[in-house]
């Protein structure tokens, strides 16, 4: 599961929205539900085989479901069994002896099925039960996350055609315990099963699900009966189906099938957006050691998908926002879709092949996945990326000062929804890379090898990890599971430095001011001196450590961490010269971030303007943009010195985002000089270039952007969008009102807060009250629907502006519709 929390989608509102979110959905400290040890679900009977048969009532949003599931008991013998099924209408529980169905007693109470078997069964007999039952999910009271924001199992997408521009669609969601909403199990991850499954659906729509297409038959009556056979044993949560007008481009790997299913309107670009699939496959096969296992690789794309992506076996299920076309990909790099993509990929093996055994252990499915995104930035597009991408990682749990309490390895939680959060994933990628960092990168694989082939269609968790490592590297490994994995926090770590001329001494004290134990850090100090590099080890074992050595020169720079490779929150006590010569000197994309922060606070300093002004070329486009933005431009030896620069990444760089960058800080020196190098700019087919080349130019002469935009409207994503709503909202009359009204109630959660004080600007000036009222409801469902992630006091500011314009226009409707919202707002929870 790649989740897309909605904290994460309006991120823009501020800093803190995540920590908001998560601080409000968290059980408070003295909740009794987190006294509770959530062990492994205990298994008296196992799954051995699920066949169904099923069918769909596209009016009345049901499923009528006709299931054979084979079991046998896991150990002691038992006369009974008890099955998740919820929300179904039970019709017939038999068991099914020499193909014939004889009924058994069993009682339902909405959420489980207790089944009286007809005998004692012993852990050598098979014994199959025949279920037929009615699955109705939106009848369904099931409560969603911030991970995972529905869980009714078995969606129907537009069902009745009446939704304008929305394919018709059905697709389930699994994770954690939504399965057992459209089919009876053991709704556990701990249970393995192979599985057949039978659609028949309308012959005009395709199906997917896991595994092989066994047989497809054509019916009389306009339908058609598909097959799935999924024959080697994989979780409950991991079954899938989707259905639909979708169309498949097919690529192989290895003789594999590997397919992408996509809306019709898409399918030309499926290879631009999926194509890069199959050398993924090859990548991780010959990293890891074990050979893409299953039969074949799918990606679907659905709408309305309730998180970010899915690994369902052999078919993953990806959310509308991986879907673009080959032009909006030009600025994607490695973006979001790209690194769900590989997220998803990657689970294939750490989740699908091995199988967290209980959601208390979900790192060894969801760390895993996040670590890939940064093997795979590594592996194709270079050790910058790579560290950019797990840096980003680390700042996001670090930005979360609520989750320092957490475990990695969690059996004590409110909800099992609550371990889908910035510890199991960000945190978790990150202490993977330290772990590969401090084993080597031979030894770190050849663990994650004995860990996938010892546990091979079975379970795993975090002690088998361990010894799996301490296998492969011959090294003990309880320090670090102890410390990362079965302990909290990180470590709070104050870096300071003395020189001694006198004794040619050079000490590094590093203190741990973080409460709690001192964590056990192995590191590389890296110390520059007399032109020369020279790496020292050293273990920081103490709340209070300090390394001493000599040296024949003041070192020019003491670099700890050298690998910058540590998930510490660090204050270093560099001075400007000596983050200068680390910008110019030490490798890492971390050194040279390190340095630009610094630097870009101290500007009115010679060194530090050299950083900036030299990172303006950085080799890595992120460093180059966060220079551009940071750039003092009112600083006039700073302007002088980029000015140029920036004229030429502007008008040549080979990255798009980088021209924008450079675009957007030239438009706002306002300049008429470069009005033709905007112009040149709105022709790229990039819409990042595009967007901010319009911005720079309303900046400029607004009247004149305001009649450019309306010539991009019907061709325009992503920030051109943007650029347009802004100038509009800035700038527009009523008659481009329904444009940016109709922008705003379609846009992702982050574009309608990005452009809501404008679009609040804009409708305080309207006209027409109508108009006024319509937008201002619009901007009140928004602050609504997300007020649980800590949005509401922004968007009550928003509206108190809005008020005050509307008050001055008579709109009385408007102004007493905001005063409602307003109470509504501020209520607390």
């Amino acid at each position: 599961m790649k989740t897309l929390y909605a904290a994460v989608l309006i991120g823009s509102i501020s800093a803190c929205a995540l920590s908001t979110a998560v601080a409000q959905t968290a059980a408070p400290a003295a909740d009794p539900a987190l006294s509770i040890y959530r062990e492994t679900t205990p298994k008296y009977n196992d799954l051995v085989h699920t066949k169904l048969d099923v069918r769909f009532d596209y009016k009345k949003r049901f499923m009528y479901g006709k299931e054979w599931v084979t079991l046998k008991p896991h150990f002691y013998p038992t006369d009974s069994l008890r099955l998740d099924a919820q929300g179904m209408d039970i019709k017939n529980v038999s068991i099914v002896k020499a193909g014939k169905n004889t009924p058994l007693k069993f009682t339902y109470d909405s959420l489980t099925i207790n089944i009286q078997l007809d005998r004692t069964y012993r852990n050598n007999e098979n014994y199959t039960v025949y279920i037929d039952y009615t699955s109705k999910p939106n009848l369904l009271k099931a409560q969603g996350s911030a991970a995972i924001t529905d869980a009714k199992g078995l969606y129907f997408i537009n069902p009745d055609g009446t939704e304008k521009d929305k394919p018709t669609q059905i697709w389930t969601q699994g994770e954690t315990q939504s399965s057992s909403a459209w089919f009876p199990t053991i709704d556990k991850p701990n249970q393995k099963t192979t599985d057949e499954i039978i659609m028949t659906v309308p012959a005009k729509y395709v199906t997917l699900s896991n595994g092989r297409l066994a047989s497809q038959k054509v019916n009389g009556d306009g339908t058609r009966t598909d097959t799935w056979k999924q024959e080697l044993p994989h979780s409950p949560y991991l079954f899938m189906m989707a259905v639909g007008d979708f169309k498949i481009v097919k690529d192989t790997w290895k003789g594999k099938e590997v397919s992408y299913y996509l809306e019709p309107k898409y399918a030309p670009y499926a290879r631009d957006i999926f194509g890069f699939t199959p050398e993924v496959i090859d990548f991780y096969s010959k990293t890891l050691g074990v050979d893409y296992p299953w039969n074949k690789y799918s990606q679907i794309v659905v709408r309305d998908y309730v998180s970010g992506a899915m690994e369902n076996t052999s078919a993953t299920l990806h959310g509308e926002y991986v879907q673009a076309t080959k032009r909006e990909l030009i600025d994607a790099y490695y973006s979001q879709g790209r690194s769900t993509i590989v997220h998803e990929l990657f689970h294939q093996w750490f989740g699908d092949y091995v199988t967290a055994e209980s959601w208390s252990n979900l790192t060894v499915n969801e760390s895993f996945a996040d670590f890939s995104e940064t093997l795979w930035a590594e592996h194709k597009y270079g050790k910058d990326a790579g560290d950019a991408h797990i840096n980003d990682d680390r700042e996001n749990y670090l930005s979360q000062p609520n989750l320092k309490a957490k475990d990695l390895v969690r059996f004590h939680y409110k909800d099992k929804e609550e371990v889908f959060d910035a510890v199991t994933y960000q945190k978790g990628g990150s202490i993977l890379y330290m772990m590969r960092n401090y084993l080597g990168n031979a030894a770190f694989y050849k663990g994650l090898n004995i860990y996938l082939k010892t546990n091979a269609f079975k379970n795993g968790e975090a002690h088998q990890l361990r010894l799996a490592m301490e296998e492969a590297s011959g090294r003990d490994m309880n320090w670090f599971f102890n410390q990362w994995y079965f302990g909290a926090g990180h470590p709070i770590l104050n870096i300071t430095y003395k020189w001694d001329d006198a004794t040619k001494t050079q000490t590094v004290y590093m203190n741990q001011t973080q409460d709690g134990n001192a964590f056990i850090l192995p590191i590389a100090i890296d110390v520059y001196a007399g032109g020369k590099m020279d790496r020292k080890k050293f273990w920081i074992r103490n709340k209070v450590d300090s390394l001493v050595f000599h040296s024949a020169v003041k070192p020019s720079l003491v670099n700890v961490d050298g690998d910058k490779m540590l998930l510490v929150k660090k204050t270093d006590s560099k001075s400007i010269d000596e983050f200068t010569f680390q910008y110019f000197n030490a490798p890492l994309y971390l050194d040279r971030s390190e340095a630009i922060t610094a630097a870009v606070k101290q500007q009115s300093n010679a060194g530090a303007r050299k950083v900036v002004i030299a990172a303006l070329n950085d080799k890595y486009y992120e460093l180059q943009i966060k220079a551009i933005r940071d750039a003092d431009m009112t600083n006039d030896d700073v302007r002088n010195a980029a000015q140029p620069i920036l004229i030429k990444l502007a008008q040549t760089d080979p990255n798009t985002l980088v021209r924008a960058a450079a675009i957007t800080v030239l438009g706002k020196l306002k300049a008429s000089g470069n009005t033709n190098l905007f112009k040149d700019a709105l022709k790229s087919q990039s819409y990042a270039v595009q967007g901010a080349a319009l911005t720079a130019l309303s900046l400029l002469n607004p009247a004149d952007a305001l009649t450019l935009a309306k010539s991009f409207e019907n061709d325009s994503e992503d920030a051109l969008t943007q650029a347009i709503l802004n100038v509009y909202a800035t700038s527009g009359s009523d008659a481009q009102y329904d444009y940016v009204y109709k922008a705003f109630t379609a846009g992702q959660p982050q574009t309608q807060f990005g452009i809501m004080k404008k679009f609040a600007d804009f409708t305080g000036r309207v006209k027409s009250n109508e108009q006024a009222l319509k937008g201002t409801n619009a901007m009140i469902d928004f602050g609504m629907k997300y007020k649980k992630y800590g949005v509401a006091p922004q968007v009550a500011g928003i509206l108190a502006g809005l008020k005050t314009d509307r008050a001055k226009l008579n709109d009385t409707a408007t102004v007493a519709a905001i005063d409602k919202a307003t109470i509504e707002l501020n209520k607390t929870e």
